[in-house]
């Protein structure tokens, strides 16, 4: 019993989509079954793209909470900055779990070089942070800062206060 032809060439293409694509790092390798000499086998594509360097995929951010103390933490590539507060036990708060439909996540960029490498609020964005307790020039919402090479090092403060219709002292779980 031989497999057919294809499933040689289907290893071969996967193996080579996993070497070009830049989302093959978010993938299990795959097991494959393959024919060789007759021989039914298995065989796993995987990626070499990332070189196994982990910290190239990774920038370093700084929270900076009400009271001044400071946390800093490594966030993946295309990562939001609510997400990784959530993963790093950051009271960032997020009552719409990023949807768009709170201020609860407000952040400020402390530094306006980093602010000006993010993408321009979108006028959802924009509306909701009208609702944002301590709003300032350079405000943003953590569920639309997502992480990019460019801002290694950025410092975020976060406000004192959140607008939500939570009881004062209330401390939200991430969900």
């Amino acid at each position: 019993m031989l497999a057919p032809k294809s499933l040689q060439l289907g290893a071969q293409a996967i193996k080579g989509l996993s070497r070009v694509s830049h989302f093959s790092k978010f993938v299990a390798p795959a097991t494959i079954p393959c024919v060789q000499d007759g021989e039914l086998y298995s065989t796993t594509a995987t990626s070499s793209a990332d070189g196994g360097n982990e910290e190239k995929e990774k920038i370093s951010v700084t929270f900076v909470d009400k009271d001044g103390e400071e946390t800093q933490i490594k966030v993946p590539i295309g990562m939001s900055m609510l997400e990784a507060a959530h993963q790093n036990d950051i009271e960032l708060e997020g009552a719409c779990e990023g949807s768009l439909a709170c201020s609860t996540c407000h952040v400020i960029v402390m530094d306006v070089e980093h602010y000006n490498k993010l993408e321009e609020p979108t006028d959802e964005e924009n509306d909701m942070l009208d609702l944002a307790f301590g709003l300032t020039e350079t405000s943003r919402l953590g569920c639309q800062v997502i992480a990019k090479p460019e801002l290694d090092g950025l410092r975020l403060a976060l406000p004192a206060a959140t607008r939500n219709f939570a009881v004062d002292g209330f401390k939200p779980k991430p969900h």
